[in-house]
């Protein structure tokens, strides 16, 4: 990446009407959470088969071990980093509309961020499969596992989406309202690869946007429809870019 590549970024963000926000795990990563996909991601230590939805329901003990290792153990001890913070610092300057984000840690909420849609959802909430009421996690206890239902007794699911579930229709009418809207879009810290989430990048650029990654490596994105590729950590770059657009 070179200065200039910065320069031109900042600069189309500084000339835009309306900047989102469209993050994946990378982001994460920084603040100890590892990736899905990958060398050393999670899906290369459990197999993925395990969180088919239709087989949660039909062995809830046997997985919730593994959720509760995999995403309240690990994520508890997690914090926001300084791209999380960046993104705030973009939207308390009034420069970013909102965030769509594949994460389910929900740090940007903890860094700050108001405006944020959890696409596949949240460890923050958990759903009785019986009788379909939410509950904040901190008030269940994962000491005897699966959880039940303080109301009806019955399994408790994590409110994300496992494989084989839709996304929420009105988390993904929010996201499209957004990309709509949007004339810039920052990915970052996702290849888009999964979907229909991986598309939402693609709203943006079909409707005469411009679209700015923040990539490790180079991704789908990269060479078919971003117009500037920084390649880096996020936790480097992006405090980076948001200083060249609000100097």
């Amino acid at each position: 990446m070179t200065n200039q590549a910065l320069e031109n970024a900042a600069q189309a963000i500084r000339n835009a009407r309306c900047i989102m926000a469209f993050t994946g795990a990378g982001i994460s990563v920084e603040s100890g959470i590892p990736p899905f996909r990958g060398p050393g991601g999670i899906w290369s230590r459990y197999d993925p088969a395990l969180f088919e939805k239709a087989y949660f329901k039909q062995h809830p003990a046997d997985v919730w071990p593994l959720l509760k290792t995999i995403f309240y153990d690990m994520l508890d001890s997690a914090k926001p980093n300084a791209a999380h913070h960046a993104l705030v610092q973009l939207e308390n300057n009034g420069k970013l509309a909102g965030i769509v984000t594949q994460n389910i840690d929900s740090l940007h909420q903890a860094a700050g961020s108001t405006v944020v849609h959890e696409y596949h959802g949240s460890t923050r909430r958990m759903q009785c499969m019986s009788c379909r009421t939410f509950f904040d996690s901190q008030d269940i206890s994962l000491d005897s596992l699966p959880p039940c239902c303080p109301a009806c007794g019955g399994v408790l699911k994590p409110d994300f989406v496992f494989f084989g579930e839709g996304v929420p229709s009105h988390v993904h009418q929010a996201a499209t309202a957004l990309a709509q809207q949007a004339d810039v879009c920052l990915i970052i810290g996702t290849g888009g690869l999964v979907m229909p989430a991986g598309r939402i990048p693609s709203i943006v650029k079909n409707n005469g946007g411009t679209l700015v990654e923040i990539n490790l490596s180079d991704t789908e994105y990269t060479y078919r429809i971003s117009d500037y590729f920084l390649q880096g950590k996020a936790g480097t770059l992006l405090p980076k870019l948001v200083h060249e657009v609000l100097q």
